[in-house]
């Protein structure tokens, strides 16, 4: 309870710091070419696929939520979007887990594991606007910030083995991004994306789908649900530096949107 507690709290933080930020922005603004929004989410995240550090390899990842609510050191999540009336924009999407956890071993042993992962996204945007809403084509790139330490006892490998991974890449990506006005307090928006392309990771890609609703001019409530997947390996199989992430990360996601 104290974990959820303390992930709701910096929730509301963020928000109310949003608000003030909105507000001192559009008293100080006179200039209407540009459109700006911040908003900081929420992911009831789980995790599934294979990872490998060091000599432990084709280790099954299958985190629910209830665990890294458990394990959650810390976690900042939020996304800053630029836009011109030209139809140009920026995307900045920046998420920060911190966990710590003794997870069961493949042959039943305990692994004292901690990881500290950051994910972020810097992103071009070209709008198009239809009778209904717009699209737009995005581009940029994903970083992928990966601290990872691992402690394995006796029942896993023979001796203790103690790794340290600090595995940092960066994926070209490019995507689509729709939003349809439905009702006049409603929309539909549609993303999906896809990259790596061998440059980071073998491949990457996300999908994600939601509506927005809109309180007034300036506060919208943003529920949907996204995964996002990453195929990336480094290193040789079986050395303490190898590296292999294989993994989606999903969910839903609750976010407070404020535009000004």
């Amino acid at each position: 309870m104290m974990k959820i507690l303390k992930f709701v709290g910096v929730f509301l933080v963020l928000s109310i710091l949003s608000i003030f930020v909105c507000t001192k922005t559009v008293n100080a603004s006179t200039d209407n070419a540009w459109n700006f929004s911040i908003e900081p989410y929420l992911m009831i995240t789980s995790i599934d696929g294979d990872a490998g550090v060091g000599r432990v390899t084709g280790a099954e990842v299958a985190v629910d939520f209830d665990d890294i609510l458990e394990n959650l050191e810390a976690a900042f999540m939020v996304v800053l979007e630029a836009h011109h009336a030209s139809g140009w924009g920026i995307i900045l999407d920046y998420g920060f887990m911190d966990l710590g956890a003794d997870i069961s071993g493949p042959l039943g042993g305990i692994i004292d594991t901690n990881l500290r992962q950051g994910i972020l996204e810097l992103l071009a945007a070209k709008r198009f606007d239809l009778a209904y809403g717009y699209y737009e084509i995005i581009g940029g790139v994903r970083w992928w910030d990966n601290d990872v330490d691992v402690e394995v006892d006796t029942a896993v490998l023979p001796g203790t083995a103690t790794v340290s991974i600090d595995e940092n890449w960066v994926d070209p990506l490019i995507g689509i991004r729709f939003t349809r006005r439905m009702k006049e307090k409603w929309k539909l928006v549609l993303r999906g994306d896809v990259g790596g392309f061998g440059a980071g990771s073998d491949f990457t890609a996300s999908a994600a789908g939601g509506i927005l609703y809109s309180f007034n001019e300036t506060i919208s409530l943003d529920v949907k649900y996204r995964a996002l997947w990453v195929d990336f390996e480094d290193g040789t199989r079986g050395t303490p530096g190898y590296f292999a992430y294989d993994t989606v990360t999903h969910g839903p996601i609750l976010g407070v949107k404020f535009e000004f």
